[in-house]
């Protein structure tokens, strides 16, 4: 059960949290953080201070309860990662509708009461108000208002509606107790065939440092306080540049390189993002190659285990002093049915997982991601191989986060308001028209945009309801006046090993056969083409015979279709390059923002004029 508020002879209110009936100096909300994290760091055992260092997958019980049982990913029942191992930084994946979020939420935080010393929990999200369903990436919006992917936040080309947006996922988030978010991501899209572009701001240094900034402003505000989410921004030094576009959460994609010279471009986001006072960054996954910095040669693991990078460029040289957190699963293989995930451990394989955890800590990371094997760094301590002094140094930035959000004051939320906040009538609204306007129009031959109202429309992945509200639906496209066909963008499907199948990757050819399929439709009516952006698609074989090609990076079928006929104008500009064909993506170096000859450059959008 909760603690009852407290309070002292002269009339200041506290919480109990540890029950000695008297309230303890970090129990006293009146002090300075620095003050409450001293008193409380000398309070707690060693495995408590351990516990503090992790950040694992959650997943809520039936009705917000907590599970007591391992789950789809989570591996233990709730109880035992909580008041066994004194966990207490949780990544939630799946939840219900608000009111049962909340309530999980304060049955999550109830059980943390039950702790020595009533530490609250802080539970995260990765990025929850789009489209993309990726359990290793993002989560489709559900409950909360939807809007487009980053990319189309980018296409906008407006900071204040990014962070505008951040405001409302801000309020939403903590509507149901989320009070950390795994996300901004500043990387650049430089390599088109990268699976986690949608993600991203796009392929420009500048445009990605101001609306990351703006991004950070909306969710922790001007300082963190009582009403932020604390941001963890990645994936430092810049997580875009792999070799041959091929992803770091798997073997064949380790690789980071820089065949351009320019590391400097995908670095840029990271100092004004520490000067806008992010709480907390994550190193990615990736091991650079070939890579010198100031003259020095980069040592060849990955990052989240390079000293070279996190103490030296991160924490010296930028200054920055917050929480660094590991990308997921850096120590432990991850298995999940009947599919393995292995350990990110790229460079330093032949390390057993104590020493990919000792060399994760003399890197200078704070916590571990997406792990729960305290006994490990337990056992570390107790072999000499890891001090005290260094728990205490990543537990004094862990704590200073939970005290500025105001956690240790009321970490709890209430159903009804979680009920009203999340998924408000005006979010969604606001969502709604940031996905039509979003949208890129790329071709417009003859003007075939905007497309004109009572129309006989024949529709490829379009619902027939968002048709209806502008047109007639018909079945053949010998019988209508124009065909809107949505493609989602080229890739190789992929199944081996665990996440593989969620991620985007390969080839950004259209199948031949798809071409000529729709060069038949084209032939006999006006054709329009959505490509649904998430990695910039070879489009060049459609401009032969499509009337109009648009992009788009998160916008429902109601949306596109209010885009398309102008009824809420689309004035996206492209975030990064189309390229011309496979040839030129191939031929291009990893780390290079943009082509000389692109097909349609950064910044290209029509505007559609109405009679």
């Amino acid at each position: 059960m909760r603690p009852e508020q407290s309070t002292t002879e002269d009339g200041v209110a506290y919480r109990d949290l540890n029950g000695n009936g008297r309230m303890d100096p970090y129990e006293d909300p009146r002090l300075p953080v620095e003050e409450r994290v001293d008193d409380l760091l000398g309070r707690l055992s060693l495995e408590e201070k351990v516990g503090l260092m992790f950040q694992t997958v959650i997943e809520a019980g039936a009705d917000g309860t907590v599970l007591e049982h391992p789950g789809n990913i989570s591996k233990s029942p709730t109880s035992t990662v909580v008041l066994g191992k004194h966990l207490s930084h949780f990544n939630v994946h799946a939840l219900d509708d608000p009111r049962t979020a909340a309530r999980w939420s304060n049955a999550l935080q109830a059980l943390a009461e039950r702790t020595p010393h009533g530490i609250p929990v802080t539970v995260s999200t990765d990025p929850r108000h789009a489209f993309i369903e990726n359990v290793g990436v993002s989560f489709s919006a559900g409950a909360f208002s939807q809007w487009p992917e980053p990319l189309g936040l980018a296409a906008l080309r407006d900071a204040d509606a990014v962070r505008r947006f951040a405001d409302i996922a801000r309020q939403e988030y903590a509507a149901v107790g989320i009070r950390a978010a795994l996300h901004p991501t500043l990387d650049l899209a430089t390599e088109p065939r990268w699976a986690r572009q949608a993600g991203t701001f796009g392929q420009d240094p500048d445009l990605v440092t101001e609306l990351g900034v703006a991004y950070l402003r909306g969710f922790q505000g001007d300082s963190l306080g009582p009403g932020s989410v604390a941001c963890t921004s990645k994936h430092f030094p810049g997580g875009g540049p792999q070799k041959d576009g091929e992803d770091a959460h798997f073997p064949y994609g380790r690789e980071q390189v820089y065949p351009g010279g320019r590391f400097d471009d995908h670095l840029k986001p990271f100092p004004a993002i520490i000067e806008a006072g992010t709480a907390g960054i994550m190193p990615y996954y990736g091991m650079p190659v070939d890579l010198v910095v100031d003259g020095v040669e980069i040592e060849p693991i990955g990052f989240g285990y390079n000293k070279q990078v996190v103490t030296g460029l991160l924490r010296e040289k930028l200054g920055y002093d917050g929480v660094v957190v590991t990308d997921w699963e850096l120590v432990n293989d991850n298995h999940v049915g009947d599919q393995v995930l292995p350990a990110r451990a790229w460079g330093v394989e032949h390390l057993d997982p104590h020493g990919r955890m000792e060399l994760i800590l003399e890197a200078g990371a704070d916590q571990f991601g997406g792990e729960e094997c305290v006994d490990i760094l337990l056992d570390l301590v107790r072999q000499g191989r890891v001090t005290e002094a260094r728990i205490d140094e990543s537990a004094r930035r862990i704590l200073a986060v939970k005290f500025r959000l105001g956690l240790f004051e009321n970490p709890y939320v209430d159903e009804d308001e979680a009920a009203a906040v999340v998924g408000r009538d005006d979010f969604r609204e606001e969502g709604y028209a940031a996905q039509a306007r979003s949208v890129t129009v790329l071709h417009n031959e003859g003007g075939r945009l905007p497309l004109e109202s009572g129309l006989r429309i024949y529709a490829e992945r379009v619902s027939p309801e968002a048709v209806a509200r502008h047109g007639k639906l018909v079945d053949r496209p010998e019988d209508a006046d124009v065909a809107v066909v949505r493609l989602t963008a080229p890739f190789d499907p992929r199944s081996d090993l665990f996440l593989e199948s969620w991620f985007h990757q390969g080839s950004l050819d259209f199948p031949p056969g798809l071409v000529a399929r729709l060069e038949r439709i084209a032939a006999v009516c006006p054709l329009v083409v959505d490509v649904v952006l998430d990695r910039p698609a070879v489009v060049t074989p459609l401009l032969r015979f499509a009337s109009a090609v648009v992009g788009s990076y998160g916008s429902c079928d109601d949306a596109l279709l209010d885009a398309l006929t102008g009824t809420i104008a689309p004035v996206g500009r492209l975030p990064f390059d189309l390229p011309r064909s496979m040839e030129q993506v191939r031929g291009h170096g990893e780390d290079v923002p943009g082509y000389d000859d692109p097909l349609f450059p950064f910044g290209h959008g029509l505007r559609l004029e109405s009679d």
